[in-house]
């Protein structure tokens, strides 16, 4: 798979593609926090205040106070009991599986589960099934197969990011036996789903301390690092067991400044959510009233698959004739989509636009 073009964001909803300003409907940054003149600035206070790096592993010499103000924060934001900062978001899934390998017999994966998830499998040391993407039949089965003493772990995102469907967590939790684990790549869900932004264990209304979430600062929060979150005792663990954590220079000092002040904006601006999800009801409800099959829930992406390569090619030639970028992405051993991410950011006039040209290329 060969690299994308480049791409220069501006004006926080556009970008520049071979000298044209295109509207931007790409990427992942929710709240367009990334370019929010008070992250920019705890960003550059951050440099210079406190430098780039640490240069070491926090159980070494290169703890600082800034880590764990942030992993208070945010454990506090999700409500959990606590939270273990490391420097993106694909390693906090292999964290977890390195620090409990063989403590559990058998890994339940959604088959549609991100590549970290997939990674993070690998270090189990315990046979692993898949089981058909969001069939709680499939899953009920899988499950049911498994011997009455088996200690279960059950790996899915909480939001798909190739269409924005939701995993059925609560169904999962009340097949599952006490003893087992459900790991929740919440990359996406995080910051957006729910009407606190805990979410996708909120928007499912799951509350349950055999839930653990992952979850991305580059997404909703707009800035770089992960998360796990969880009780007390399992943070504990991994910072006591996973090599990753142990071994890893962690996340630069400005970013992790940076981090609390988008984690400040979002507790107290409760006006971003409210834009993102009237903007996401905006467009879905247009798509759906012209028979659109569009995904109903309150996930702010929009995916639409090309019947064949011509398709795509003549999409994307109404989407640039209308100034429109055509986020066209290919997964490995996936299908080609359009994936529209709609933002807080996003004006009615640019949301209509986008309608306009998906309703006419589907008629």
């Amino acid at each position: 798979m060969s690299l994308a073009e480049p791409l220069q964001q501006v004006e926080r909803t556009f970008v520049l593609h071979r000298g044209r300003k295109l509207t931007y409907f790409g990427g992942c940054d929710y709240f367009r926090l990334a370019s929010h003149p008070e992250v920019l600035r705890a960003l550059h206070e951050g440099a210079e205040k406190f430098g780039l790096n640490v240069a070491a592993s926090r159980s070494t010499t290169g703890n600082h106070a800034l880590f764990g103000r942030l992993e208070t924060e945010l454990a506090k934001f999700f409500g959990v009991e606590r939270a273990a900062l490391f420097s993106n978001g694909y390693v906090t899934n292999i964290a977890f599986t390195q620090t409990f390998s063989g403590e559990f017999t058998r890994a339940l994966m959604d088959e549609r589960s991100h590549a970290s998830l997939r990674d993070a499998a690998k270090f189990l040391k315990c046979p692993v099934r898949t089981f058909r993407h969001r069939d709680t039949k499939d899953f009920s089965r899988v499950l049911k197969s498994l011997d009455r003493d088996a200690r279960p772990l059950v790996l899915s995102d909480g939001m798909f990011s190739h269409n924005g469907s939701l995993a059925p967590l609560r169904e999962y939790l009340e097949t599952l036996p006490a003893r087992a684990v459900l790991l929740v790549d919440d990359a996406h869900g995080a910051g957006v789903l729910g009407e606190g932004g805990r979410g996708s264990p909120e928007v499912c209304g799951v509350c349950d301390e055999r839930v653990v979430q992952t979850i991305s600062l580059s997404k909703a929060f707009g800035v770089y690092g992960g998360a796990v979150l969880g009780k007390a005792k399992m943070i504990d663990a991994i910072e006591e067991n996973s090599w990753i954590f142990n071994g890893n220079t962690p996340l630069p000092l400005p970013l992790a400044n940076a981090a609390l002040a988008s984690l400040g904006i979002l507790t107290t601006d409760r006006s971003l959510p409210a834009r993102l999800r009237a903007n996401t009801k905006r467009i879905k409800e247009m798509l759906r009233s012209a028979g659109l099959p569009i995904v109903d829930n309150e996930s702010p992406i929009v995916s639409v698959v090309p019947r064949s390569t011509n398709d795509a090619s003549i999409l994307s030639r109404k989407l640039l004739s209308a100034s429109i970028f055509p986020p066209l992405i290919r997964y490995a051993n996936r299908r080609a989509c359009f994936r529209f991410v709609i933002s807080s950011e996003h004006t009615p006039q640019q949301l209509d636009g986008l309608a306009e040209v998906l309703i006419a290329a589907a008629h």
